[in-house]
C-alpha cells in the first residue's frame, strides 16, 4: 500500500501564493498578519488536513506552551477536581496540561521529574507522594530556572512555592465537633506520617483531646494507606473487643465508607452506636445513609490557586526578589447524619 504523500506548509504557501513565512506566521496567530489571511491559511489548513508539530515549533521559540503536573493517583476524588480546575485555567491562557502519576512511588516521582524536564516544560505543579521525604530531585528546575509549585502534599523544610489545606484546622474542628457531641473514645485512622499533611491532622486531633483532658490511646490510632481494604481490616482490629470506640474520625472518605460498611456488617448503628467522620467531603458520602460528616477542603479552589500561582511566576508577575510563597487554602467542617 502506498503511502500518502505528506502535505507541507510550503504546499499551503505555493497554493495560496504565499510565503511560507507568512503561512507560519497565520498559524501562529501573529499580530502582523491580517484576520483575511489568517482565515484563509486556516480554511486551507483543515481542507488539507495539515497539523502544526506543535513540539518542534515550541522547541524552535524555547517556548512549549505546556504544565507538568504529577499527581498521586488520577482516580482520587480531591486530585481529579484538582486536575479540571488546572486545566480550566491554563486553557483560558492557552496553555496546554500534561498530566502523570506518581501511584505513591518516590523512584517514579523522580523519573517523571527528568522526563518533563526534559521535554521542556514552563512549569511543573506537583502533589508528592506519601512517601517522598528527600525532595532534592526537583532542584534540577530551580537550576534550570523553571517555575515549580506544590500543593496538597508539600515539602517541610524544602524551599519550594506552597499551597495547602489547613489540615491541623481540619482535624481540629473535626475531633472538636465528636468531643461536643459526647465521644471521648475517638479512633483516628490516618495516613502515613512521612507525608506532612497526615501529621498535621495528628496535631490537631491530639490537640482537641487536651482541650477536653481526653488522653491519646494509641491503641486506637493507626497509620496506613487510605484504601478501602486497609480500612476494612484496621476495624477488624478496632472492634475485636470491648470497649469499642464511640466515635471513628479517618483522614479520608473511602475509609470513612469502609468504616461505615464494618459496622453495618457487625450490626452497629451510625450514629446510635458510634459516631463517624471522615475528611475531603467526596461525593459519595452526601448520598450514601447514613450520610457521612467530612471536612470540605475545596480542591477545585487549590487547583485554580496552583494554576493562577504558575502563570505569574512564568510571566514574571511576581515581584523579584520575593521569598518563595505560601498560600492555604480553607476548609469546612460539613455536619451530616453520621455524627448527629
Amino acid at each position: 500500500m502506498s503511502k500518502k504523500p505528506q502535505y507541507r506548509l510550503k504546499d499551503i504557501a505555493f497554493e495560496l501564493g504565499l510565503s511560507t513565512s507568512t503561512v507560519s506566521r497565520a498559524l501562529s496567530d501573529h499580530p502582523h498578519v491580517s484576520e483575511d489571511t489568517k482565515e484563509r491559511v486556516k480554511e486551507a489548513v483543515n481542507k488539507a488536513g495539515y497539523q502544526l508539530n506543535a513540539m518542534a515549533s515550541s522547541l524552535r521559540k524555547s517556548k512549549s506552551n505546556i504544565i507538568g503536573l504529577i499527581v498521586p493517583r488520577i482516580s482520587m476524588y480531591f486530585q481529579s477536581s484538582v486536575i479540571t480546575a488546572i486545566q480550566n485555567v491554563l486553557q483560558k491562557r492557552d496553555y496546554n496540561l500534561m498530566i502523570f502519576q506518581s501511584n505513591e512511588s518516590p523512584a517514579l516521582e523522580k523519573q517523571l521529574v527528568n522526563v518533563l524536564l526534559a521535554l521542556r516544560v514552563e512549569g511543573l505543579i506537583v502533589s508528592s507522594t506519601l512517601y517522598t521525604e528527600d525532595f532534592s530531585h526537583f532542584d534540577a528546575f530551580a537550576k534550570a530556572n523553571v517555575p515549580l509549585v506544590f500543593y496538597d502534599r508539600v515539602p517541610k523544610g524544602y524551599s519550594a512555592h506552597k499551597i495547602q489545606g489547613e489540615d491541623y484546622q481540619g482535624a481540629y474542628k473535626t475531633t472538636l465537633h465528636l468531643l461536643e457531641k459526647g465521644c471521648r473514645r475517638i479512633a483516628h485512622i490516618s495516613g502515613p506520617l512521612s507525608c506532612s499533611l497526615y501529621r498535621e491532622r495528628l496535631a490537631g486531633y491530639q490537640d482537641a483531646l487536651k482541650k477536653f483532658n481526653v488522653p491519646f490511646d494509641e491503641s486506637i490510632v493507626s497509620f496506613q494507606e487510605l484504601t478501602y481494604e486497609n480500612a476494612y481490616r484496621t476495624c477488624e482490629s478496632l472492634f475485636a473487643a470491648l470497649p469499642y470506640p464511640d466515635a471513628v474520625f479517618t483522614c479520608n472518605d473511602t475509609t470513612a465508607i469502609a468504616v461505615l460498611d464494618y459496622a453495618n456488617t457487625i450490626k452497629l448503628r451510625i450514629p446510635q452506636d458510634f459516631r463517624l467522620a471522615g475528611y475531603s467531603n467526596d461525593p459519595r458520602v452526601q448520598i450514601i445513609r447514613p450520610s457521612i460528616t467530612s471536612v470540605e477542603q475545596f480542591p477545585y479552589e487549590m487547583g485554580e490557586q496552583a494554576a493562577a500561582l504558575i502563570m505569574d511566576l512564568i510571566h514574571q508577575k511576581i515581584e523579584p526578589g520575593r521569598s518563595f510563597i505560601s498560600l492555604t487554602s480553607p476548609v469546612e467542617l460539613i455536619v451530616r447524619e453520621s455524627t448527629k
